[in-house]
């Protein structure tokens, strides 16, 4: 049995450019994985299956059992595979579970199959699947442009610790799209925030919490009706600051004492809020 672990993701910057001529937006983000996982596990078969612990996932609805068939239709095999998926990366919620899930997919079956397929390959294929998946084959810290396929390493960050909670409120299908769609011209921007973090994180400086941004918050606060419920109560309790996760609804903050995060953490636990308590990785 193989085993291959799949990190969440934040997204420390998210800067949307523009709408491109092939109808994707232009963007420019730095992504961090962190230590909230989902593991999958891999073991040959005769027939495909795909399993998961979570109630409300579907295989027929993830980019999981996309990436076994595309898989095997760029390659020939004509092997099978079981998969087994053990979820905590919440369902929908803007960290990425099912592209880190899907990009798990072609690393584990390249190796359960014996493909023997480079990264280089590997990352073809991904961007064909999502554009986060690109990401998540490498993980750590990079940043994104294109629409979001074209992955930049960067030096790792220092470790940190963060606090994640994901607001209970119903996200429909589609919600990315969405938010797309809901951008005003007003929203774009130059690219120069995520610019500005690359160039801190290359010279190995701590992260600058200011430079954090999410375009995504002019609209997300709002239709999700989360600024007043979540983010200002969460400033209440002691979060120094607080960021949308990629396209929401779940919320993030840093701390760089890991003692102020636990605090929070607990704090938000004992209110009854779905949170975890993270590092970067």
């Amino acid at each position: 049995m193989l085993k291959i672990v799949a990190p969440a993701k934040i997204n420390l910057t998210l800067e949307v450019l523009g709408k491109r001529p092939d109808g994707f937006h232009e963007i420019r983000s730095v992504m961090q994985t962190v230590s909230l996982c989902d593991v999958l596990s891999f073991n040959e078969a005769d027939i495909d299956t795909i399993q998961c612990d979570m109630a409300g996932w579907s295989a027929e609805k993830s980019l999981v059992s996309q990436a076994v068939n595309l898989l095997r239709d760029a390659t020939g095999c004509t092997r099978g595979v079981a998969i087994d998926i053990t979820k905590k990366i919440p369902l929908m919620s803007g960290l990425g579970g099912d592209s880190s899930d899907t990009a798990a997919v072609l690393k584990g079956l390249n190796e359960t199959w014996g493909l023997g397929l480079t990264l280089e390959r590997l990352s073809g294929i991904a961007a064909d699947l999502g554009s986060d998946v690109t990401f998540f084959l490498r993980g750590g810290t990079a940043m994104a442009t294109g629409r979001g396929e074209v992955i930049t390493t960067l030096p790792s960050l220092p470790e940190m610790c963060l606090v994640l909670v994901v607001p209970d409120i119903a996200v429909q299908e589609g919600k990315t799209a969405r938010m797309y769609q809901n951008l005003k011209t007003s929203h774009y921007t130059d690219g120069t925030q995520t610019d500005k973090i690359a160039a801190a994180i290359k010279r190995g400086e701590n992260l600058d919490t200011s430079l954090i941004f999410n375009t995504f918050e002019n609209i997300a606060f709002d239709d999700f009706n989360i600024r007043r419920v979540y983010v200002e109560h969460l400033i209440k309790l002691g979060a120094p600051h607080v960021h949308l996760a990629g396209s929401g609804p779940s919320l993030f903050t840093i701390f760089k004492n890991k003692t102020e995060a636990e605090d929070l953490y607990t704090r938000c636990k004992d209110q009854g809020m779905e949170a975890y308590l993270v590092s970067t990785i």
